[in-house]
């Protein structure tokens, strides 16, 4: 039977292009126009005051394609640490719930594994994927199978350990964009010195306009893709730093609600 496609593939796709859609209508519509308009307003200025000291303007700074490609991906980028956060965030709410439901004094013992995996089992939807389940379900089933309370031990800790490293491995389409993000940056930069070499004649003569402009093509793609970067760095790690915790409370909730109350065998008072 083929593999469905998971829904996070599909929500990465439909990110990307709505973010694509009001990056690129936004700078059709208003970011460009303006920029446009005021680039116009400065030389007249210029032709009127030659001292004329030409002011900065937000638009200037974001019109060109290297900086729409950057907010495209930061948008996207955003999207993505939005679904995994919200995610993460769920499953650390059934950290709150006690699963097993059973007297605190009251020690397992290899005769209640089945009924304490039915339990588990009871969770509907998909709560049965969280982190918490299928580690409390992998312990009580190795420790019905074997009776050995290291064994569930070590069941719980394989669980939790191969969930870091997935949540490891997932974020790096994440960190491809925040590495591709400087990158488009650079190629503004490029862009921006070529064409203002390519116009040091008209510089000899008097006429630097052109210079200018493309130079600030190639500033201002650097400034706006490391801004973007910083940003976006900071909220990955924010994220890694949730899921981290995520594991660590999940085994540690395991240990002090499980694991702690095994018994090899049937408790006798």
């Amino acid at each position: 039977m083929p593999k469905k496609i998971p829904f996070e593939f599909f929500y990465q796709i439909f990110s990307l292009l709505t973010a694509f859609i009001l990056v690129h209508g936004a700078f059709v519509t208003v970011i460009r126009p303006e920029a446009e308009l005021f680039q116009i307003k400065e030389q007249q200025q210029l032709a009127v005051d030659p001292d004329y000291v030409q002011q900065r303007n937000f638009y200037v700074v974001l019109k060109d394609y290297e900086q729409e490609a950057c907010l495209v991906l930061m948008l996207w980028a955003m999207a993505i640490l939005g679904f995994k956060g919200v995610s993460t965030w769920q499953q650390r709410r059934q950290l709150d719930v006690d699963l097993l439901q059973l007297p605190e004094t009251l020690p397992l013992g290899p005769e209640d594994a089945t009924a304490v995996k039915h339990r588990i089992q009871e969770l509907s939807g998909k709560k049965e994927t969280y982190l918490l389940s299928r580690a409390l379900d992998a312990a009580i089933r190795r420790f019905g199978a074997t009776h050995n309370v290291q064994d569930a031990a070590t069941a719980l800790r394989d669980v939790c350990t191969s969930e870091g490293e997935r949540l490891e491995a997932e974020l790096s389409t994440i960190r491809y964009i925040a590495w591709a993000i400087p990158s488009v940056g650079f190629i503004g930069t490029v862009r921006g010195i070529g064409a203002a070499l390519s116009l040091a004649n008209k510089a000899v003569e008097g006429d630097i306009t052109g210079v200018t402009q493309n130079l600030g093509v190639a500033f201002n793609s650097t400034f706006i893709a490391l801004v973007i970067s910083i940003v976006l760095m900071f909220f990955i790690h924010q994220l890694q730093l949730l899921q981290d915790r995520l594991v660590l409370d999940t085994e540690s909730y395991c240990d002090r609600n499980l694991i702690a109350r095994l018994r090899a065998h049937p408790f006798r008072p």
